[in-house]
């Protein structure tokens, strides 16, 4: 449940939505919650016709629904054709987050005497901030921070506590990056003699383009020579690894866990679900939904939904396939040995 200190009429949440109200628009509300928690001080949404039992017991202020469920509302209600795009919304309203950071350095921070700070910049306490780095107006740089020289953060993007920006970094507008994640680390690059490894200079970095959100102890690692780069609008979630001078297209999409290797190239309006792995120097077109626990080993040129791996079963059945998963080489053998001989017969 989402609660914040201020209220607001359903006139001015429809206002804002651009929804249909219907009801009394001088009623307030002063927070958001589900349908089955929400009480008389609370505005309530009906995305998934899977919540539709909880509709008619809801005890909340109003309900933002679609208008085919209109009639089945209870409360007041404001409409909209994709209510789940209006509880988004919804939600930045009552965001406890929203304007709580003051402008401002913290005493405790450290920020080099040659940085640039945007108007109504928040540093907050312990954050480092080395020389040559460039804030843009109305960013957030959570306590811990550490940015390092010569990066620049664009307009409205907030680093929250603990994110590491590298040296020479440039981050898009509006970026959002969460706790814990580290922009502009080193690639996996090392060259082998024969007897042990010899570390190659990573002489590139990260652009990340506006929009961009990447979760918490998520890595994108500088390119070897070239930028690796992020389009606007990309959304990364926590624990994603990405390598070396990967590009990513914009308005894609990457869940919990996927690890893309060094050089491949996804494109723009791509989903990759929970544990997908990419080999390196892959091209990935756009359109591509990659569904989770999947390995991509050469390139997709096609847009589509793309699977592989096997879905849990139970354990004997899963021995008894892993078994003849071995056998199936032998098995092609013998089936196209057969053929033949029905061929010559």
């Amino acid at each position: 449940m989402n609660q914040d200190a201020h209220s607001l009429t359903l006139t001015e949440i429809a206002t804002r939505l651009g929804a249909e109200l219907r009801g009394d628009g001088a009623q307030r509300v002063s927070g958001l919650a589900t349908l089955r928690d929400a009480g008389p001080e609370h505005i309530t949404f009906l995305a998934n016709r899977a919540y539709l039992k909880d509709l008619m017991d809801t005890r909340a202020a109003a309900v933002l629904l679609h208008p085919s469920h209109a009639a089945s509302c209870p409360t007041p209600c404001l409409t909209l054709e994709n209510p789940y795009l209006g509880y988004a919304e919804l939600s930045r309203l009552f965001d406890p987050l929203a304007n709580r950071d003051p402008a401002g350095v913290h005493p405790s921070a450290v920020v080099a005497a040659d940085v640039r700070l945007g108007a109504g910049v928040s540093v907050g306490p312990q954050a480092v901030i080395e020389s040559g780095v460039t804030l843009g107006d109305g960013v957030v740089v959570g306590a811990g921070c550490v940015i390092g020289a010569d990066t620049r953060v664009g307009a409205h993007s907030r680093l929250h506590a603990n994110v590491t920006l590298y040296h020479g970094i440039i981050i898009g507008d509006r970026a959002v990056l969460h706790s814990g994640c580290v922009i502009g680390g080193d690639g996996f690059g090392f060259a082998h003699d024969g007897s042990g490894w010899h570390k190659i200079a990573q002489l590139g970095g990260v652009v990340l383009g506006d929009d961009v959100e990447v979760g918490s102890c998520s890595s994108i690692d500088r390119g070897a020579l070239g930028d690796t780069l992020i389009g606007n609008d990309v959304k990364i979630d926590s624990q994603v690894q990405i390598a070396h001078n990967v590009q990513i297209g914009e308005h894609s999409a990457l869940a919990g866990c996927v690890g893309i290797a060094g050089s491949t190239r996804v494109g723009r309006h791509c989903m990759l679900g929970g544990g997908v792995g990419l080999s390196g120097h892959l091209t990935i077109c756009d359109g591509v939904q990659v569904t989770g626990m999947s390995l991509v080993t050469n390139s997709i040129l096609e847009p589509g939904i793309y699977s592989s791996g096997t879905g849990a079963m139970d354990n004997a059945q899963w021995r008894r396939n892993a078994v003849r998963f071995k056998q199936l080489d032998d098995i092609a053998r013998r089936l196209s040995r057969l053929e033949k001989a029905g061929r010559g017969a």
